[in-house]
């Protein structure tokens, strides 16, 4: 048996007033996933445990069957492994956006989706200004970078930006958890004052805003952390080989620690027009040489972040017919059994524009075992499904049984 987890990020929602109180899963239109119910098992996954935050982190590593309270060390670390910078044991890591404020405010956390080539530029000009032998900064792609700084404290509370659009920016600047953190607590702050006077004149963001552009005018570092130690998926299931597929480096760095080799597919964006397609053939091609694949989708989740209700029913659509549908075609002629799981990692309601920590549906199709009754996949009806409500490493070790 091989064994393909399909993830869409942020796909759950809750009801929307202007969809008659349905969510975008209830109201797009999902024939291969309506199928996989039907033909599979399904029900409702707890991904966040209590106590921590409903972060794309939390959740995938969740979703994969690690124990977050021993593994978990910050996104920033999770993300230097898929760019393939080292963590030394004198360093502490942060994810970096680029993110966007006006008016005192935090408009988005992504800088209005700034260009990889625009942003890395950006992120070398910070190095040259504002790093030393204790900061390092590093581009990773449109707005999601990474900032090392050595000898500093872990202890210290962060906001990701994704979850205060709209909110001042001074209200959610970083404080420390103890008196040992208050030094590394006052070096991020100042860093982010800094780099907004040293961004506000760069010719990328002026020439951004005459085009009518959101400024990548700050940064924002957060989840702070130090490099992790995980088991990796063939020692915990006894998997032979795996990929992962993404086009976030958090979820290629989870991937990683997890001994998971990570295929870059071209045009994989992270947004709405990625390259469904090819993320499907590259899933397809994978499974010649590999026993598990994990595929992961932001689109969804961005949509959500921009509270765009209609744009993340289309994500939802395209996921279904772009990248379900020939992936279920493919795998049914396959003279090997594969198993099939497709679920989100956490809501990303598009009232809220952020992370929720409710449960989220979940679809396990098997060959040969037999299904209940639920026909169609949304969050209402997974709750009524053969599963109930799963936590910890219950889903992965159901798919792997």
């Amino acid at each position: 048996m091989k064994y393909i987890i399909v993830l869409g990020d942020g796909m759950a929602d809750e009801p929307i007033e202007e969809l008659g109180d349905k969510t975008p899963l209830q109201v797009a239109n999902t024939p291969t996933l309506d199928l996989l119910a039907k033909k599979g098992r399904v029900g409702m996954l707890s991904t966040v445990p209590k106590g921590f935050h409903p972060g794309s982190e939390i959740a995938n590593l969740s979703v994969l069957g690690y124990d977050v309270a021993k593994v978990f060390e910050g996104r920033g670390s999770l993300e230097a492994a898929s760019m393939g910078i080292p963590i030394e044991r004198d360093e502490m890591a942060m994810r970096c956006n680029l993110i966007c404020i006006e008016d005192g405010k935090i408009k988005n956390h992504s800088a209005g989706h700034i260009s990889t080539e625009e942003s890395t530029e950006l992120i070398q000009y910070l190095q040259k200004e504002l790093g030393n032998e204790f900061i390092s900064f590093f581009p990773g792609v449109s707005y999601r970078h990474l900032l090392k700084i050595r000898n500093a404290n872990k202890n210290i509370r962060c906001t990701p930006p994704h979850d205060v659009p709209g909110t001042k920016f001074m209200d959610v600047m970083v404080t420390a958890k103890s008196d040992e953190a208050q030094q590394t607590s006052d070096l991020v702050n100042s860093l982010i004052l800094r780099s907004q006077e040293i961004l506000s004149e760069h010719p990328i963001n002026i020439k951004r805003l005459k085009e009518g552009k959101d400024p990548a005018n700050s940064i924002w570092p957060w989840s702070p952390g130090y490099k992790p130690s995980m088991q990796t998926m063939q020692e915990l299931y006894g998997l032979k080989s795996g990929v992962v597929i993404s086009a976030v480096d958090l979820i290629r760095g989870i991937g990683v620690y997890a001994g998971l080799k990570p295929i870059i597919v071209e045009g994989a964006t992270g947004l709405h027009d990625t390259n469904y397609e090819g993320k499907a053939n590259a899933v397809i091609d994978a499974l010649n040489e590999n026993d598990f694949i994990f595929l992961h989708i932001e689109a969804s989740d961005e949509a959500g972040h921009e509270g765009n209700y209609k744009l993340k029913i289309r994500t939802i659509e395209y996921l279904d017919n772009r990248v379900l549908n020939p992936l279920l075609k493919a795998i049914t002629e396959m003279n090997e059994d594969v198993a099939l799981a497709v679920l989100p990692d956490h809501p990303t309601p598009c009232r809220l524009r952020t992370h929720t920590a409710n449960p989220v549906p979940f679809i396990i199709y098997k060959p040969g075992v037999s299904p209940d009754n639920v026909t169609i996949y949304d969050e209402k009806s997974a709750e009524l499904g053969a599963y109930g409500l799963l936590s910890k490493d219950e889903f992965i070790k159901e798919l792997f049984k």
